[in-house]
């Protein structure tokens, strides 16, 4: 399918989109109208398979939010890394704000086989779980879009994390200073912390120090003195 981003409105293309949308329309309603003789996961199905295909022709399917799937809420998993926390009192407001106003915002997610790993918005998939009133409503399901399912190496999925968090104001010193540990030990150098997660070098050293491990900082001009210093310690002891 191709899009005509054109404004000309004068063409031929203009002259015939109308009638060829009102084609597309009235088959969707009869779609629409035998998708209500469905059974729930019959019908879930039917719409995300219909909503893939039109993700496939859209001129955004570069965008993950162009493609929102409802998945049962077992399928949805957390990560181990998140460095984010809410408070009980927090916790209870986004379960209002979801029992009231609906989900406005699908979980950011990683799939592998059949699981959908949380890659942001890991209380609102909580609330889709543990809520009585929400679980009940969206049927057990939970909306999802997927980040790039190339992202094999879990360094990249906890940098998405942080990044979404990070643009909220929202993470724990703690938690992220063992992602950066965590990334280091992954072989990532500094600069690439400092870039994929949004922190100047002084930062990036700072949240390595809070660990107080010398093995982190192995890549250091300062590390074979350290390294030097231990071998005396080993002579003097022997």
């Amino acid at each position: 399918m191709v899009f005509d981003q054109r404004q000309t409105g004068g063409t031929d293309m203009a002259k015939k989109q109308p009638a060829a949308v009102k084609a597309m329309t009235a088959e969707v309603k009869k779609l629409c109208a035998q998708l209500k003789k469905l059974g729930t996961d019959d019908a879930v199905a039917f719409l995300n398979e219909a909503r893939r295909m039109l993700h496939e022709a859209s001129p955004f399917k570069d965008e993950p939010v162009d493609l929102v799937l409802w998945v049962k809420n077992e399928t949805v998993q957390a990560n181990d890394y998140n460095p984010n926390s809410v408070a009980p009192p927090e916790m209870k407001l986004l379960e209002h704000s979801i029992t009231e106003d609906g989900y406005t915002q699908p979980i950011v997610s990683w799939q592998r086989d059949d699981v959908h790993e949380v890659v942001d918005g890991f209380h609102r998939h909580r609330v889709g779980k543990e809520s009585d009133l929400v679980r009940g409503r969206v049927l057990g399901y939970l909306p999802i879009v997927s980040i790039n399912n190339t992202r094999l190496d879990k360094g990249d999925r906890m940098a998405a994390t942080i990044r979404h968090n990070r643009a909220r104001g929202k993470h724990r010193v703690d938690a992220m200073s063992e992602i950066v540990i965590d990334l280091k030990r992954r072989r990532w150098s500094d600069e690439k912390i400092g870039k994929e997660l949004g922190m100047d070098p002084d930062e990036v050293l700072r949240l390595t120090q809070v660990s107080g491990l010398a093995e982190l900082f192995a890549d250091r001009d300062f590390s074979q003195a350290w390294e030097a210093e231990r071998i005396e310690e080993e002579l003097d002891e022997g």
